[in-house]
């Protein structure tokens, strides 16, 4: 029997159905392997001794952006970071013919005998069918979040929803219950990935059967919540949640919630209010009771509901944003006089937190009281 222990490190990597390849610390490729060239179509001799950002691979992640620089990209991560990924990360690659291949990636520092970092290693898989499922997937969530938002030109509405993966566990909705009054939700299902989403389809179906209970916002909740109760089990995923009715002839607030971070109320000379309620998540307890409370609104006054994304951030310390940290960053940005663009907000988070991606699913609904 032959000596396995005298085997190439080649021909191990070229054994693999996944593809793989090795970089030094200029992230020079020195190794690739035979199936990294049947995934991606780049031979070895088109590849070795140039770099991973060379017009080669090009990742990007589900959102489009680039991951090549330094700043984003997972390998230089790993090897700077001395730090393999925890998990499989979905990224894009460019194939040879220049189009785009779904992969999920994974990636390890190397280490020479005395334990230094001395290159890098990425291995990938295929996951075009997978991503075909999630797409599909995430086409059907994307009509249950699909609200026309109200015109009214004593308010305005302004959403923004980015998932962590394809598809995500928020959930939101806005409608106009009459000439003066609107009703508004944000649930944030705990978890990721399918059974995330697939519960926020039944928090869109159960918004279509009591939206007409918005009015009393503790009742909506608690209808809500049984029959939510019905499907999820106590050692399963649950919902945070909150839900208000806007009364604009009577400048008022009203708001229930469930578990849900605390939301903002920003009065135009910049003093902000942490608004919040006490109740049950939603699906842990059967006739769990939701309490009421108010709250006045001026003009140019501004709410902004948030998931636990925007406020659960933690950088690269162990340090947790927090909602002092988001408003500081609000405010950074000349918040509430000036309007902050909820893709800037977006990218402070990323920031904030020296990562790739932000660890959790992200929505914000603002609403600003014009007249």
């Amino acid at each position: 029997m032959e000596d396995l222990s005298a085997v190439d490190v080649k021909v191990v990597m070229n054994s693999l159905s996944d593809g793989v390849y090795v970089c030094d610390l200029d992230r020079r490729i020195t190794h690739w392997s035979k199936s990294a060239q049947r995934i991606t179509g780049w031979r070895a001799e088109d590849v070795v001794g140039r770099t991973c950002f060379d017009n080669i691979l090009c990742h990007i992640d589900k959102d489009g952006h680039p991951l090549c620089g330094e700043k984003y990209c997972p390998l230089h991560r790993a090897m700077v970071t001395n730090t393999s990924s925890k998990a499989s990360l979905l990224l894009y690659a460019q194939g040879s013919d220049g189009q785009r291949i779904p992969m999920l990636v994974s990636v390890s520092p190397i280490h020479n005998a005395a334990g230094q970092v001395i290159g890098g290693v990425e291995t990938f898989r295929d996951a075009s069918a997978m991503v075909n499922d999630l797409e599909r997937s995430q086409a059907i969530q994307r009509l249950a979040l699909q609200h026309s938002l109200p015109q009214d030109d004593r308010v305005r509405f302004t959403t923004h929803y980015i998932p962590r993966e394809i598809i995500g566990g928020d959930y939101y909705a806005i409608a106009k219950l009459d000439d003066d009054r609107y009703g508004l939700m944000l649930a944030d299902v705990m978890g990721h990935g399918i059974a995330a989403a697939l519960y926020t389809m039944h928090l869109s179906s159960l918004w279509n059967r009591y939206e007409h209970l918005l009015a009393n916002p503790p009742e909506f909740m608690a209808a809500v919540n049984n029959e939510l109760v019905k499907v999820v089990k106590t050692d399963e995923s649950f919902a945070t949640a909150v839900c208000g009715l806007v009364d604009l002839k009577k400048r008022l607030l009203r708001f229930t919630g469930a578990g849900g971070p605390q939301f903002l109320l920003t009065h135009i000379d910049g003093t902000h209010e942490c608004l919040g309620s006490s109740g049950l998540p939603l699906a842990v307890m059967q006739d769990a009771p939701y309490e009421e409370a108010t709250a006045e609104i001026r003009k140019d006054d501004r709410l902004l509901f948030f998931s636990d994304g925007a406020v659960e951030v933690e950088n690269a310390a162990g340090r947790i944003l927090g909602v002092d940290g988001l408003v500081a960053i609000l405010r950074n940005h000349g918040y509430p006089r000036s309007a902050v663009e909820m893709n800037v907000l977006e990218e402070e988070l990323l920031k904030y937190s020296n990562a790739i991606r932000l660890e959790d699913d992200l929505t914000l609904i603002e609403v600003q009281f014009l007249a």
